[in-house]
């Protein structure tokens, strides 16, 4: 058999063992109204050529919007060679790469991404990837609690993307860490609070965003002495496309730099998946979770990749461990190495003063119907958060007539609009038409 199934003996001990009689009472605490009380509606067996038809069917019921909707997740152009590369076989394995020998072609991308997030951030060291930006980021707040031993509180900037932060603060209860937020004021991080807040002398460390939420590109100066001299690290959650034209977390000062990879090139995907990055100073690597891959030779000389820093979690008590990043869940990272090769410096410099451009013409184009003003008078790359003297559902409802996936609405007169190298002038042209015409 290929599995070993629990037999009736089997279920019967755990249940006994739970001190439950049936499945049922296993199941009792679910609502009535939640549990599938129908049969399944699975076609019949279908031939190769039925069930692609089959699948074209149901593929083409989904909309094809364009999008300017952003908010943690863009809409980048793709090169076609990535799926490729990432299909072949030295790539395809599913587990963590302890045997070199067997594990060359693994070792290697993961060395390679491990470089160019560090070229990208400034940091000494980054490891072999995370699930998505939200659990990078909770970790790289264990990280600062791990660091301090003896606090057990993170400032996080009400700047921070809400779903970063929410996972964050879902993190932090089960760890025993105390999150506390600092005030934002007119769009960025009030840094008046945040000095006020590190007086305490009982932070472990700071999190702050870079773009923010809004798009607005924060000035830092100062920050990281501020954290320093109160002996609390510095986090920076940065858009890492947009490290390719902006100062570095590291030119910042941070300690650690984490964030979502999936702004380098990685489809949206209805949301995943994606692959976070943690990196930080070679003073922290011990707190790093997950494992890194280093360089070396072989017998013969020759060079070669292997575990330098391994799972630790896998050897040590499991209260003692940082998260369990285990298994080779980093096919993204293949993906994101293959993008960040293929586009170069020169590459990523053009995704962004692609966007750069075309978002500051949306913005003006907008102000100029008179019906949108900007809602922050603050430097912003690609994105950026507009007041809207129209309902915003209602913009957003004529948009979608049009195909247009119309930003995020994320206040009663507020939405974000977004603005890739993907976006023509003829498609921002007939989002600002369709607003004007509300």
């Amino acid at each position: 058999m290929k599995y070993f199934p629990h037999t009736q003996e089997d279920i019967e001990q755990m249940l006994a063992a739970a001190g439950l009689k049936s499945m049922d009472d296993l199941y009792a605490e679910i609502p009535e109204q939640l549990l599938f009380n129908r049969e399944f509606a699975l076609p019949e067996a279908m031939s190769e050529i039925e069930i692609r038809k089959f699948m074209d069917a149901l593929g083409k019921k989904n909309s094809q919007l364009v999008c300017f909707a952003g908010a943690g997740v863009e809409d980048h152009y793709s090169p076609s060679i990535i799926n490729p590369i990432i299909s072949r076989g030295e790539f395809l394995t599913a587990y963590t790469p302890y045997q070199p020998e067997i594990s060359q072609g693994t070792l290697q991308y993961i060395f390679e991404y491990q470089s160019m997030i560090c070229e990208l951030t400034g940091m000494d060291v980054t490891n072999a990837s995370m699930y998505d930006g939200c659990t990078a980021t909770a970790e790289a707040v264990m990280m600062c609690v791990a660091a301090a031993k003896k606090r057990n509180k993170v400032l996080v900037s009400a700047t921070m993307n809400p779903k970063v932060k929410r996972v964050v603060e879902t993190y932090s209860k089960y760890n025993g860490v105390v999150i506390e937020t600092v005030a934002e004021k007119d769009g960025v991080t009030d840094l008046a609070d945040l000095q006020n807040k590190l007086a305490g002398d009982d932070v472990a460390g700071v999190l702050l965003a870079q773009p923010n939420f809004y798009g607005i590109v924060e000035d830092y100066s100062g920050v990281a002495a501020m954290c320093h001299e109160k002996k609390a690290l510095m986090v920076m959650n940065a858009n890492p496309s947009t490290l390719a034209v902006l100062k570095t977390p590291a030119e910042w000062g941070a300690d650690i730099a984490c964030g979502d990879g999936q702004s380098l090139g990685i489809p949206m995907n209805y949301g995943g998946p994606y692959v976070g990055y943690l990196a930080c100073t070679n003073s922290l690597v011990r707190k790093l979770p997950g494992r890194i891959v280093g360089s070396t030779t072989d017998v013969d000389g020759k060079r070669a990749f292997v575990l330098t820093l391994q799972a630790r979690e896998q050897h040590i008590r499991r209260e003692k461990a940082n998260s369990n990043i285990c298994s080779n869940q980093s096919l993204m990272a293949l993906y994101v190495t293959i993008y960040m090769s293929l586009m170069g410096h020169k590459g990523l410099k053009e995704v962004n003063k692609r966007s750069y451009a075309g978002a500051h013409y949306l913005a003006e184009k907008l102000v100029a119907t008179g019906k949108c003003s900007m809602a922050f008078d603050k430097p912003f790359l690609n994105e950026f958060a507009v007041k809207t003297s129209v309902c915003p559902k209602t913009i957003q409802a004529a948009l979608l007539e049009k195909g247009i996936l119309g930003g995020v609405r994320i206040a009663d007169d507020m939405l974000l609009f977004c603005v890739t190298e993907q976006r023509t002038k003829a498609e921002i042209d007939l989002l600002v038409e369709t607003i004007q015409n509300i």
